[in-house]
């Protein structure tokens, strides 16, 4: 995108007042979409966006300024006025720029901007007819295709000159259920780091459709949960959301570094139950959440973040590394060139354990079934969070009874930590946007099913 030249020039223009590092993160980002309500097509879209980012350290200050003029004065341009922002001893450059590239984890077989929209339109009708099928109270389906690739180059002070392509795709389909004046909806939301293959090899549209479906019809006919504290029980896959949450986001250096996390100094300690092993790896082939290199140009990683219930890592990027005095772990990340980066999640999840997940249910005589989890809030400097279950189920003499609806989970992270007694063995990931201060990137939150001996229920 821009010459090895050029960026040496950009870099030597950023340092020239005292700067002791600075970067450039280029971008060149295709996205496309396409929406349909109830069988008819309501959207259809293509976007293109181009640009570059240029951001300026002094010590643990940092300066971010972006532009859309890649050409060589507008890089020198913006690097000049970044500069104008650091106040020091002037510098002569003379970076030397040497060329690397990642190794490609993520092999691309069909890229989704080079599909026939009539392709696409047929899988969105097919989810459409799908979940429709699954009961006369389907009373509205919405189906949405979005997918884009980016090609992003990264060059630093330190010589790094690296780049990389990556491919999105993702498939969205919401279904409402109605019955005398009462609706519910339900959700799916697969994607991965593929192209349109994902619907030959990973991903069957229709029946993701009737899932969402099938949580509409269940929910519509659930009674009101009861509120309490009680054992409960939370599925495999979109259960994950709850660590990315409530402990995910207070293992992150931009929370850490600031002492605004309340697992900050404790490394080493022991914050989780002895069967607790959590991870974010970034390096899982075709995952949503995973990258060959981060949004700084470093080799994404496989980071245990708790291990048997002793918290061994944090994630941690460049600036951050600089003010914990510990090395960054490849979990720079942005949503684009327009953010500078910062510390983010990747694919999260709670390891598989050696539990049965009929004995999970057995061993719980009385207590609440979280099949499927929704949003929520947290507050990252005490862990407490609120989240919303949005499919439930009473578990009654050991055995799943009936649906509930309306339940929420309320606790704190690192208590729950501490309460999970049963992990199962079947470890699976569900696919999430997650927004913070570099805006929002793809994350996968997963864990096998695991036991929590109490939470405060939420409820009627």
């Amino acid at each position: 995108m821009i010459l090895k030249s050029v960026a040496e020039q950009a870099l030597n223009a950023a340092l020239k007042t005292g700067g002791d590092f600075a970067e450039i993160y280029c971008e060149d980002r295709r996205s496309g979409a396409m929406g349909l309500v109830d069988g008819h097509v309501e959207a259809a879209s293509t976007v293109r966006r181009h640009g570059a980012g240029i951001r300026v350290f002094r010590g643990l200050n940092s300066v971010y300024v972006h532009t859309n003029d890649t050409s060589a004065s507008g890089l020198v341009a913006a690097a000049r006025k970044a500069a104008d922002a650091v106040s020091g001893d002037a510098r002569v450059g003379d970076i030397r720029l040497v060329r690397s590239l990642p190794r490609n984890v993520h092999p691309i077989k069909e890229m989704p901007m080079d599909v026939a929209g009539t392709r696409k339109a047929k899988l969105l009708r097919d989810c459409d007819l799908a979940a429709k099928a699954v009961s006369g109270e389907i009373t509205q389906v919405r189906a949405n295709l979005t997918h884009w690739d980016s090609d992003v180059l990264i060059a630093n002070s330190e010589g790094l000159f690296t780049g990389d392509t990556r491919v999105y795709t993702r498939l969205y389909v919401a279904a409402v259920a109605s019955r005398d004046g009462d609706s519910q909806s339900g959700r799916e939301a697969p994607g991965a780091m593929m192209g349109y293959e994902l619907f030959t090899d990973r991903v069957d549209a229709a029946h993701t459709a009737r899932i969402a479906a099938e949580r509409a019809v269940t929910m519509l006919h659930a009674e009101p949960c009861p509120a309490g504290v009680m054992p409960v029980v939370i599925d495999s896959g979109f259960g994950g959301v709850i660590f990315h949450e409530a402990c995910g986001h207070s293992l992150e250096a931009a929370a850490v570094a600031f002492g605004n996390s309340e697992f900050a100094g404790k490394l080493g300690q022991r914050i989780a139950s002895p069967i607790v092993t959590a991870v974010d790896d970034g390096t899982l082939p075709g995952e949503w959440g995973s990258l060959n290199i981060d949004d700084e140009g470093l080799p994404t990683t496989r980071l245990v973040l708790i291990e048997d219930g002793i918290l061994k890592n944090y994630m941690i990027d460049r600036l951050n590394a600089r003010r914990m005095n510990m090395p960054p772990t490849g979990s720079g990340r942005r949503q684009d060139y327009t953010f500078a980066p910062t510390s983010r999640m990747r694919n999260t999840y709670i390891a598989a354990g050696r539990d049965d997940e009929a004995e999970i249910i057995a061993s719980c005589p009385d207590g609440l079934y979280a099949k499927s989890m929704g949003g929520g809030s947290v507050n990252p400097v005490t862990g407490e969070f609120n989240f919303a279950v949005d499919e439930g189920y009473l578990i009654r003499g050991g055995k799943v009874d009936r649906p509930v609806r309306g339940a929420s989970l309320i606790g704190r992270g690192g208590e729950i930590l501490m309460k999970i007694d049963r992990v199962g063995k079947d470890l699976r990931l569900a696919q999430g946007m997650c927004g913070a201060s570099s805006g929002s990137v793809p994350v996968n939150v997963g864990q096998p099913m695991i036991r929590v001996t109490d939470i405060t229920v939420g409820g009627r």
